[in-house]
């Protein structure tokens, strides 16, 4: 008998890296999967049933499907994605009987201090919703975190699965564009780093950067007006949220990957995804220096770190002049990601304490 599967979030879209990842292999365990979330059945994973989360993209949107997705999904277990999801899909997963996997991707509490919404009565409540919800990620049938830092520590089932690279997803870069091209690729906002890129690529007339993801609502004003009167502006494209095989396509030629986190409560002790994935597909790194960045980027000697805009454009203008320097960092990056990142165990791992349940 084959077992089902849902994923069941109420704020994600389906065209969410991590969610293809978990899909995948859930797939590749023999799993049957549907998928409950926004977006379109385009940037769904491939051979899931996807169902498009109903409601519009805002507040009350938001619990109308905390409350629908339980009662609508069909599956035997439930991987419940978002915090504010996790309270009635635990309540209705005990009434209908059905297995409740809480896969808590990050420190929820400490991200609402990156928030700008997060202020005032709304703050006062998102927090609570967000400490609620880890309790009951504790309590669950399983629960998965991505990455060793990652709160509930005192789960009765906690598998750590991380945002390791799932190669089936991902574009290898190879030989250099004639242009020197940088990628950034993931959520579109100041914690994430997107004004620093802009900065320094102000400072490097002879570089292409290329931006994939969804812009934040609370900084798009800003990057609006740096497109309007920047004088880089015609270098740097912003291509949105696509799904992760078409975000990747631009690393076929691509030189460099940008990590550039700042040290907000949430990343201190994070390692980007997509550090790991630039890794993997060949990519030269440049990082902030949060300290487990620092660590794995000395470690593979993939790349370089970078304290500022100043500091990440003169690495970049660095390799521009010594194009020697940076295919040997991005073979190095490659080799070590293909010796070191087990995604296979990893996600193995997920899926059997799944089957297990």
């Amino acid at each position: 008998m084959v077992l089902s599967v849902a994923i069941l979030t109420s704020a994600d879209n389906v065209a969410d890296a991590r969610l293809h990842r978990l899909s995948n292999a859930l797939l590749k365990g023999d799993c049957s999967v549907e998928v409950w979330a926004l977006g379109e059945k385009k940037d769904a994973p491939e051979g899931v049933q996807f169902f498009r989360a109903p409601g519009k993209k805002n507040f009350t949107g938001r619990i109308m499907r905390d409350l629908i997705l339980p009662l609508s999904a069909k599956a035997d277990v439930w991987v419940v994605v978002a915090p504010d999801l996790l309270p009635p899909a635990w309540l209705f997963a005990k009434i209908r009987g059905k297995k409740i996997v809480a896969d808590v991707h990050e420190d929820y509490v400490q991200l609402l201090k990156d928030r700008a919404w997060a202020k005032g009565l709304v703050g006062i409540a998102a927090n609570a919703v967000a400490r609620l919800a880890t309790k009951l990620a504790a309590t669950s049938d399983m629960t998965s975190v991505a990455d060793t830092q990652v709160p509930p520590f005192n789960a009765k089932k906690r598998i750590v699965v991380r945002n390791l690279p799932d190669v089936s997803l991902l574009t290898q870069s190879k030989e250099l564009s004639s242009t020197p091209t940088a990628i950034y690729i993931g959520d579109v906002r100041k914690s994430r780093g997107i004004f620093t890129i802009l900065e320094a690529a102000e400072k490097t007339p002879g570089w292409k950067f290329e931006i994939v993801g969804n812009i934040a609502p609370a900084d798009s004003a800003q990057i609006d007006a740096w497109k309007s009167n920047s004088p880089a502006a015609s270098r740097v494209s912003f291509h949105g949220r696509l799904a992760p095989k078409d975000s990747w396509k631009f690393a076929e030629h691509a030189w460099v990957g940008l990590t550039l986190l700042e040290s907000t409560p949430a990343f201190v002790e994070a390692v980007p995804s997509k550090l790991y994935e630039y890794m993997s597909a060949g990519l030269a790194i440049i990082s902030t220096p949060l300290p487990r960045c620092v660590s794995l980027i000395e470690l593979s000697r993939s790349g370089k770190i970078a304290a500022s805009a100043d500091e990440v454009s003169a690495t970049l203008i660095g390799w521009e002049k010594n194009p020697d320097e940076i295919l040997a960092i991005r073979s190095r990056a490659k080799s070590w990601a293909g010796a070191n990142l087990d995604s296979e165990r990893e996600y193995g791992a997920f899926v059997d304490g799944i089957k297990s349940l």
